[in-house]
């Protein structure tokens, strides 16, 4: 595998990752409040929710990860990692309000924007490995492979493996 450049590398893909989807938020955050009270909110939210994630999707195919036009499967993964941000967003909320009712709204923005900070680094990582990794490229890092293929192997024999990662068996 080729060393990563300026330009390919995981610190510039982070930064087009921040710039596409961070412009594309803005753009939905405007037409939210142009569109919002024309019709039932939820209902804007959601079209521009599924319309934004489209435009953002093509956006890091293209730009952020350059592996051209995003498919079908791009976009439906891509529509997983937003919904997975959606969950733990939520689900931070929904503790900090369990574990601090009546919290302030400096303090609840400020939980929502780390959540949203976590959840964006996550994405950012699931698109990069998982959805537009280069062809041929190990979808996990080897790294990752190899901590993975020992974690836990107390009591376990490593059995070589054809792709010349390990198998663990039980002993």
């Amino acid at each position: 595998m080729a060393a990563p450049t300026a330009r390919s590398g995981p610190v510039a893909a982070f930064v087009r990752f921040v710039i596409c989807g961070g412009g594309v938020t803005l753009l939905a955050s405007g037409l939210l409040l142009l569109i919002g009270h024309r019709v039932p909110f939820a209902l804007a939210n959601a079209v521009i929710t599924v319309a934004s994630t489209v435009l953002a999707t093509e956006l890091h195919g293209r730009f952020t990860f350059g592996s051209g036009r995003a498919g079908w499967s791009d976009h439906a993964a891509s529509g997983l990692t937003v919904a997975l941000s959606y969950g733990f967003t939520t689900g931070a909320m929904l503790a900090f309000d369990g574990i601090h009712p009546g919290g302030g709204a400096l303090l609840r923005q400020g939980v929502y924007l780390g959540a949203s900070g976590l959840a964006g680094i996550a994405r950012f990582l699931l698109l990069r490995q998982l959805v537009f990794a280069a062809p041929g490229a190990p979808r996990v890092p080897e790294r990752l492979r190899r901590g993975a293929a020992t974690m836990g192997s107390a009591g376990r024999s490593a059995v070589p493996y054809p792709s010349g990662s390990r198998l663990l068996q039980g002993s």
